[in-house]
């Protein structure tokens, strides 16, 4: 039996399909831990830990590094907030671009007033805004929900301007044939209406909305992120704003440098907060725990190939964790060899510096061979799946 350790309310839906060997416990030794935005880089994580899945695309939560160094899969779940993000991200356009936030705030203020209506139609042109169809927008970063953005503001008769130097062959197949894709990210500031972020916050991506590029921006260009907050300078943005070079910023990562601004509208990172999308997450968070954890099989891991052998069909099956390094799987198969142990499947796929080797066997595998693979210099982790 494994054990599941939760640290946000998880949908049941998700939950339930964990399966009869899986169960949740509010226990300080756990095999795996399913969570949402909980900071797991503040707690620490039982020994007997061997995944943790992200109930959601983003994973800054969790301490990857460490995991790595001690063998814990970590996973994600991309894709499954998608659709609501994207539509949130259409939501802040047009709050944007109608100039709603403004007029609202105006309208409550005239609550005491007698004379509304009059009020109202004498002034609304101060509110008036712009519609979508026919100007340019880049949308930086096509990867599940970057696609789903420049399709959407396609279909609103926007002209869009995709950028993404590492678009997948997946995506790219989801894109419509209208997109235009840009390769010059400055460009894309240059000439652009609008422009929206949908990349995932790395060393590499951190500021990437930053002075140098927003001096090169169209004058009164509206941006939006709703992806992380590190991906845009928070100082160099409010200078932008407060000049009027960029006529509005909508994020979903406010903090308190950022409030306060008329120019800025903050939401409250309600990115991925419906009760659909927390249900998507959960869904896909337990069932790759659960392939992880009985099959050995990883799915949308951060920090170790995505390597899948299907369910167990033979005696056995063992899981290792190594380091990228030459050699290893040959070590491995004159083990089994010397031990009269035969190979009926095997897979080996690297990831930096990472590699992960599944084999099944034709025979159970004995304590022996499992202890021997675990003094293999560059062995992280092993573990042996019996076919019971």
């Amino acid at each position: 039996m494994y054990k599941i350790k939760t640290f946000n309310k998880i949908a049941e839906e998700g939950l339930s399909l964990l399966g009869k060997n899986i169960e949740v416990q509010d226990s300080k030794d756990y095999d795996g831990i399913i969570l949402r935005s909980f900071n797991l880089k503040e707690e620490p994580i039982s020994k007997e830990c061997k995944v943790i899945a992200r109930a959601g695309a983003g994973y800054n939560n969790v301490p990857v590094e460490e995991c790595t160094k001690n063998g814990v899969v970590v996973m994600n779940t991309p894709g499954a907030n998608a659709n609501a993000v994207k539509e949130l991200v259409l939501c802040a356009f047009l709050m944007a671009a109608r100039n709603i936030i403004k007029g609202t705030k105006w309208v409550q203020s005239l609550e005491k007033n007698e004379d509304v209506t009059n009020i109202i139609e004498k002034e609304k042109s101060n509110f008036k805004g712009n519609e979508l169809a026919g100007k340019k927008v880049g949308v930086i970063g096509l990867g599940a929900i970057g696609v789903l953005v420049a399709n959407a503001l396609d279909s609103l008769g926007m002209e869009v301007y995709g950028y993404d130097p590492y678009l997948s062959v997946e995506h790219a197949w989801s894109i419509n044939k209208n997109i235009n894709r840009s390769y010059d990210i400055e460009k894309i500031f240059e000439k652009c209406d609008f422009v929206t972020i949908h990349v995932p916050l790395m060393e590499s991506t951190k500021d990437t909305v930053n002075k140098e590029i927003l001096d090169k921006a169209k004058y009164n260009i509206k941006i939006f992120n709703l992806a992380r907050g590190g991906l845009v300078n928070d100082d160099d943005i409010l200078e932008a704003v407060n000049s009027g070079k960029v006529s509005c910023y909508v994020t979903d990562f406010p903090n308190e440098k950022l409030l306060g601004n008329e120019n800025i509208i903050c939401i409250p990172h309600l990115g991925a907060s419906t009760p659909e999308s927390e249900t998507k997450c959960a869904v896909m968070a337990a069932r790759q725990v659960r392939e992880y954890l009985e099959n050995g099989n990883i799915i949308n891991s951060v920090n170790f190939p995505n390597c899948d052998l299907g369910a167990i069909e033979s005696k056995a099956r063992i899981c290792i964790i190594h380091k990228n390094i030459p050699n290893m799987v040959g070590q491995f198969t004159a083990l089994l060899a010397s031990n009269d142990v035969n190979i009926a499947n095997m897979i080996n796929k690297s990831k930096g510096e990472n590699a992960y080797t599944m084999i099944d066997t034709d025979t159970d595998v004995s304590e022996y061979i499992e202890e021997t693979l675990n003094n293999v210099e560059g062995i992280v982790s092993v573990r042996v799946l019996h076919n019971d």
